[in-house]
């Protein structure tokens, strides 16, 4: 007879959950990991401080509690752990040297962030060296995504965003149901897939790099097209970030207008508050709150993708006569956006404002850690041909188009909510 299947009893998402709610809940409760200084100037600052003893022994509990994290989620899931053992220290320490070269104070100053160079170490390495079986085995991009995205929840505070202003909040809803549709709406002229099309959306119309990976995840999408994605996103916000004050300035606008279209148009975080700086503090405040309140849609897009994606892509929906039932439906709806929306709701009706000040800097920080581990799996896993061949042309144009449109239709709306 043959040997029966051994049953799952937790799923990835309901995994992920578990994993993020503890880092959550521990914190909450006290137990804060340490926040390491990747800060320096000079060779000097780098070996005294970010390769000082009191600051490996706080990256090396970064890596204990990862490595911990990764363990649980593989007995949970019945994988194997071994491979993890060796493959997890290795993407932690590239990881880190990541961390290190974006805490540079030059590279600071051009607001770069950690994900591009954990990106594009990944991607050297990937694509010069054969990688072994166990590393291979070890990267868990999706995992480390979606415990980030648990814990980014943990930041989008219901105050927060009606602080953010009403036209902030009216300006981000026009400009990411607009542009989503028509980035998804070119993608489909063109004959792009669906799921391309989808995160190609997301990340030109929401924020970019962090909207590409929810979208990913709350459709399991390819990590090869997920990566091909974030690196249009980040190869097009630089001279974004550089030209866009430039050219407000030739067209006469007002800060408070050039600050709406800045961050309702540049995709990444940091080059809005870079582009914003250039212009003056009413423009670097509005741009803020701008992309703030188009960072807040992140957890309501997500969801309702999840829900068009789970629905569209089950067999029986393409039976007009059938429907999927509501049980296959949540049987194929990514649970972890959930865990987003939970966390949000946590910290925004039954957390203590005094609570969530003492451990919002380190959630935080084991959020940009878990996205920066993700990235460097990211770049291992993809090769430079799969992403730069003559198939991908499609998507480029659509993404070019569609950030054209994009930066056109928030001019237009900046200019009649904020002159």
């Amino acid at each position: 007879m043959p040997t029966p299947a051994k049953k799952i009893f937790f799923t990835e998402d309901s995994t992920v959950i578990l994993l993020g709610f503890s880092i959550i809940i521990l914190s909450i409760l006290g137990v804060l990991l340490p926040t390491p200084s990747f800060g320096w100037q000079t060779s000097n600052d780098l070996l005294t401080k970010v390769l000082s003893y009191d600051n490996i022994v706080k990256i090396l509990v970064l890596l204990l509690a990862v490595l911990t994290c990764a363990i649980v989620g593989a007995l949970a899931l019945r994988k194997p752990v071994v491979p993890l053992l060796a493959g997890i220290p290795v993407i932690f320490v590239l990881t880190m040297l990541a961390l290190i070269i974006a805490g540079n104070n030059k590279v600071k100053n051009l607001n770069l962030e950690a994900v591009i160079f954990s990106l594009l170490i990944g991607l050297v390495i990937g694509n010069t060296l054969q990688l072994p079986l166990w590393l291979k085995n070890s990267l868990s991009t999706e995992v480390f995504v979606k415990i980030g995205l648990v814990i980014l929840g943990t930041s989008v505070i219901f105050s927060d965003i009606l602080q953010a202003g009403l036209l902030g909040l009216i300006q981000a809803l026009v400009v990411v149901v607009s542009v989503w549709y028509f980035a998804f709406w070119v993608s489909k002229k063109l004959g792009i897939d669906e799921e391309m099309a989808i995160m190609l959306s997301s990340a030109v119309s929401i924020c970019g790099v962090s909207a590409a990976i929810a979208t990913s995840g709350a459709i399991k999408g390819d990590s090869k097209k997920l990566s091909y994605v974030i690196s249009l996103v980040l190869i097009t916000a630089i001279p974004m970030m550089i030209f866009m004050p430039y050219i407000a300035k030739a067209l006469g606008l007002s800060e408070e207008v050039t600050g709406a279209w800045l961050g309702g148009t540049i995709d990444t975080t940091g080059a809005v508050v870079a582009s914003g700086t250039l212009v003056g503090e009413v423009a670097l405040k509005t741009s803020t709150i701008v992309k703030f309140s188009q960072n807040v849609l992140l957890g309501v897009a997500a969801f309702a993708i999840s829900i068009y994606w789970t629905y569209t892509n089950n067999p029986l929906a393409k039976d007009n006569e059938t429907k999927p039932s509501l049980t296959v439906i949540w049987d194929r709806f990514p649970k972890f956006v959930l865990g987003f929306l939970a966390a949000s709701l946590l910290f925004s009706f039954f957390v203590p404002a005094d609570t969530i000040n003492a451990v919002k800097g380190s959630l935080k920080n084991l959020q940009g850690l878990w996205f920066a581990l993700a990235f460097t799996s990211i770049g291992l896993e993809t090769n430079f041909r799969d992403i730069f061949n003559k198939d991908n042309k499609k998507p480029l144009y659509a993404f070019l188009i569609a950030q054209t449109f994009n930066i056109f239709i928030t001019l237009l709306i900046a200019y009649f909510l904020f002159r």
